[in-house]
């Protein structure tokens, strides 16, 4: 199936941004592609959440339909699975690990799946049972792997902390609990890796990147309220580029900013909106091996990529 691009009025508006007087046409101040049918169809999004590129750009993408579905890097579908069970929301977190596989947060089923790249399921993590005990999970919502295999699981709701389980699924540590201090969350969204094993955390409702060693130490910390550049509003994922840079999704700002580790704002992307290059409260982006972001357009069921 091909992707859907721009229509001829979404190609008109996107010409007219890019040579208006006075616009900034700087590469990256327009999407150079646009894709997505709302609707229930095989390659169709409804409010898409999450999604993750692979080794081979392959994007992996869930939406409410609690689908799995997998495009190539300019939208066109290959193939996709339904999760084993259904929920309204659907998962809300995905990732690849070190062997390819794809690491799924089943919020509102209180697990982690782990599947192959053809949708078969490797590996459960939790027990299915919504709890505060150490390996059950509030709603987990994201998920990455450590270059030894180890899960680092985003957890919300009551317990407001990161949980770490070993390959085979058994539970290791914790660390975080609510709050506003350094090493505390409020709701922590998604989570990153980098090269060094470096976990990123996207503290949402604290409006901040909190950075960790896989033991849970602090490292860093940055961000504080706000629409200026390197502030933030509601950061609902975080992403590593080829480069090293830092890319964040704003639901509340309706925007991607790019940031170095230590938190300086590199630029921003987007406004609030249903145009080409606008945005209307985004949930996730992926950056894909030649460094140009696919920002997940939640409530338009769309994907925008660009590079900024």
């Amino acid at each position: 199936m091909r992707p859907q691009l721009l229509s001829l009025f979404g190609l008109l508006t996107l010409v007219a941004l890019a040579f208006s007087p006075g616009c900034d046409t700087d590469e990256g101040s327009v999407p150079d592609l646009i894709w997505g049918i709302h609707g229930r169809k095989p390659g169709w999004l409804v409010k898409p959440r999450a999604a993750v590129f692979d080794a081979t750009d392959h994007l992996y993408l869930v939406d409410l339909t609690d689908r799995v579905q997998v495009f190539d890097r300019n939208g066109a579908y290959l193939h996709g699975w339904r999760m084993p069970d259904f929920n309204v929301d659907g998962p809300s977190g995905v990732s690849i690990d070190r062997q390819g596989r794809l690491l799924v947060a089943d919020t509102h089923f209180y697990r982690v799946l782990v599947f192959s790249p053809e949708g078969k399921i490797l590996l459960q993590i939790g027990d299915g049972v919504q709890g505060t005990t150490p390996g059950r999970f509030g709603y987990p919502c994201d998920v990455v792997a450590d270059k030894a295999g180890n899960f680092y699981v985003a957890d919300y709701g009551e317990n407001d902390r990161v949980q770490v389980f070993s390959p085979d699924g058994k539970w290791l540590r914790q660390w975080g609990g609510h709050g506003y201090e350094p090493g505390q969350f409020v709701r922590p969204r998604a989570l990153a890796i980098d090269d060094q094993d470096r976990i990123y955390v996207a503290d949402s409702v604290a409006n901040r990147i909190q950075i960790f060693d896989t033991a849970g130490k602090l490292l860093s910390s940055w961000g504080t309220r706000g629409s200026r550049a390197g502030e933030l509003a509601y950061p609902y994922d975080v992403a590593i580029g080829p480069d090293g840079s830092v890319y964040v999704c704003e639901y509340g700002n309706h925007r991607v900013q790019k940031f170095t580790p230590e938190g300086v704002s590199l630029g921003v992307w987007g406004e609030s909106g249903r145009g080409p290059g606008q945005l209307y409260n985004p949930w996730a982006l992926a950056v894909d091996s030649q460094g140009e972001v696919s920002v997940i357009d939640s409530n338009n069921h769309r994907v925008q990529r660009f590079r900024l």
